[in-house]
């Protein structure tokens, strides 16, 4: 069984999620939806994907652009088993009466609010959550990242608080209307809006985060302080729980990884400007008895790719637990868990 998926918005996430899934051996991708011409509609058109037009856009200024459209985005929806909506931020809400009525499934991003849909989802974290539900939500970046995180630690030692402070990027590479700025703006929702988030995945969780905002592109940074139930002995066991786990990579301290321009030089020269995966510095994983310190960052383009993949699968049953779909998700996406230790 193919299940046919359409992404409606193609932007940061929405053309990250149609290569994935055009990856993917048990997924057909029926097409994808924008609203205006654009590089980002060349661009798939050039990968042979059927493009839909969306919101107000007219088939006309596309066609005048010299990109073929394939139909509007109702007909998109009708001919698709499950639509991905990667629009803009608080779009997805709106577009869910529409996929309601057609009796389609719809996972939505984590721009949304989290009653848009059944659950929240992490494929690590809680994949059996959505297996066979209609209306997911994928989390957002840094909820992704702090996530999985959590159903490491969770799993493996028992968490009795979790304090993180989420140093955020400010904007996407590509958002020249949103920066650069020049300055360290603090985050004045105190606690910030990612402990709850994080809470739609793991209720009992005693997380408290805050946020400052600061003028990079490239990655978000989690400082991170967990007071452990059961701790280990030292912080080894910390970093091979980490390490033996799939979508997280950890840099070892002789490969001179001083922070997050090398990177996404690493993710580059790897073949690929995205970086899906936690990333850890291991000589940035501390133990002190019962509280573990660590810095992870979060590459916010893309590290949501694969969970939207997996929330396909889920919903479809296309795969048991999360472990299976993991495998061929990351299998397609050639995420290969690379995590080297000393040398």
């Amino acid at each position: 069984m193919k299940v046919r998926v359409a992404i409606n918005g193609y932007g940061t996430i929405g053309k990250r999620v149609a290569d994935a899934v055009a990856r993917q051996p048990d997924m057909t991708l029926v097409g994808v939806a924008k609203t205006r011409p654009s590089y980002d509609a060349h661009r798939a058109v050039d990968r042979g994907y059927p493009l839909y037009v969306a919101g107000n856009g007219t088939r006309a200024e596309f066609e005048s652009a010299g990109l073929p459209v394939a139909g509007t985005v109702e007909e998109m929806v009708r001919a698709t088993d499950v639509v991905i909506d990667a629009a803009p931020e608080k779009i997805g809400g709106e577009n869910a009466a529409r996929y309601h009525a057609a009796g389609v499934r719809a996972i939505f991003q984590g721009g949304e609010q989290a009653g848009v849909a059944e659950v929240s989802f992490n494929a690590l974290a809680n994949y059996g959550a959505a297996l066979d539900k209609h209306r997911v939500r994928v989390v957002s970046c840094n909820t992704t990242g702090i996530a999985r995180a959590a159903a490491v630690l969770t799993s493996k030692f028992g968490v009795e608080s979790w304090d993180v402070t989420i140093v955020r990027r400010a904007a996407d590479p590509a958002e020249s209307q949103r920066g650069p700025i020049n300055g360290i703006l603090p985050t004045f929702h105190l606690p910030s809006h990612h402990g709850p988030d994080v809470q739609t995945i793991f209720p009992k969780l005693a997380i408290t985060t805050t946020a400052v905002v600061v003028p990079t592109t490239l990655m978000h940074v989690h400082v991170n302080h967990v007071r452990l139930t059961t701790p280990p002995r030292d912080a080894t066991a910390v970093v091979e729980a980490f390490r033996g786990t799939p979508r997280f990579h950890i840099f070892a301290a002789w490969e001179k990884v001083d922070g997050t321009p090398q990177v996404m030089d690493f993710a580059r020269d790897r073949g690929s400007s995205d970086v899906m995966e936690n990333v850890l510095w291991e000589n940035g994983i501390r133990l002190a008895g019962p509280d573990l310190y660590f810095f992870q960052a979060v590459h916010q383009e893309s590290i949501v790719v694969p969970e939207n993949i997996d929330a396909v699968r889920a919903m479809f049953k296309l795969a048991p637990d999360a472990a299976s779909s993991m495998a061929i998700t990351d299998a397609a996406l050639g995420l290969r868990g690379r995590s080297v230790g000393p040398r």
